[in-house]
C-alpha cells in the first residue's frame, strides 16, 4: 500500500518529512541500563527490534520524505526509502542541530526508545504540525523528557542547546527554549520511553505485538 500523503501541496513550501536519530545497535554503545537485567547483546538485540519498529512506522506513515540520522552504519533493519545521513556534534543538543539543519524542511523529528509508535500516530503529528495555528509541535514523554517535535519554521534555528538533555524537566525546558524562539508550540500525545528495564517490561507488556516486545519476551524472564 502506498502510504498516503498527509500535508496539502497548500500547507508546505517543502516536503514534510519524518526524522530519526537513532544508533546503530551495537552492544554495549546502546540502551546500556537495561544492563544487567540484560547482557550488552541482549540489550542490542533488544534495540535493534526497537529500532525496526520505529522505522517499519515510519516507512508507513504519510511523510514526503524519510530521513534517519544515524550514529554509526547501516544495518538489514533498514527498510527502503529512507535517506541516511550520519550524526554530527560533541553533545546531543549539537546533534539535533545539525540534523534538522541537514533534513531541511519542515517535519516532525523522533528517536528509536517509542517503538510502539504507529504510523497513524505519526500521521496525526505531521497533521498537528502543518496547522497554520501553531509554528512547532513536542510530543512529551511520561518520564519528563519528549519523544517528538515537529517544526514548520525555522527549522534551521538552534533551539535545543539551552535545553538539558536526559533530566526529568527536559520536555518542560524544550517546550520553554522553543516559545522563547518565538514559537507558537501545540503539544502531540504523550508516550512513555524506553530508558530503564522496568520501562522496557511495562511497553511490552502495553504493546505486546510489535518486535521489540517479542524479544524483549524472549530474552527477560521476568517481562514473561
Amino acid at each position: 500500500m502506498t502510504p498516503r500523503r498527509v500535508v496539502a501541496p497548500s500547507d508546505a513550501r517543502f516536503a514534510w518529512h519524518v526524522l530519526v536519530l537513532a544508533k546503530s545497535p551495537v552492544p554495549g554503545r546502546v540502551k546500556t541500563r537495561l544492563s544487567p537485567a540484560l547482557s550488552p547483546y541482549e540489550a542490542a538485540a533488544v534495540a535493534e527490534a526497537a529500532l525496526a519498529d520505529t522505522l517499519d512506522a515510519v516507512a508507513a506513515c504519510g511523510a514526503d520524505r524519510r530521513i534517519l540520522a544515524l550514529d554509526g552504519a547501516p544495518g538489514p533493519w533498514l527498510p527502503p526509502g529512507f535517506s541516511v545521513i550520519p550524526q554530527h556534534g560533541d553533545t546531543f543538543a549539537a546533534r539535533l542541530t545539525n540534523a534538522w539543519t541537514a533534513a531541511g524542511g519542515p517535519g516532525i523529528q523522533i528517536g528509536m526508545d517509542t517503538p510502539q509508535v504507529t504510523s497513524a500516530l505519526l500521521d496525526d503529528s505531521l497533521a498537528a504540525t502543518a496547522d497554520r495555528s501553531v509554528t512547532a509541535t513536542l510530543g512529551m514523554a511520561l518520564d519528563g523528557g519528549w519523544w517528538a517535535l515537529g517544526l514548520s519554521e525555522r527549522w534551521d534555528v538552534d533551539v535545543f542547546s539551552e535545553v538539558p538533555m536526559s533530566t526529568a524537566v527536559t520536555g518542560a525546558r524544550q517546550l520553554d527554549a522553543l516559545r522563547s524562539h518565538g514559537h507558537r508550540v501545540g503539544r502531540l500525545a504523550v508516550l512513555s520511553d524506553v530508558d530503564t528495564i522496568d520501562d522496557a517490561r511495562t511497553l511490552a507488556q502495553n504493546h505486546p505485538h510489535g518486535r521489540f516486545a517479542q524479544r524483549l519476551r524472549t530474552l527477560d524472564r521476568r517481562a514473561s
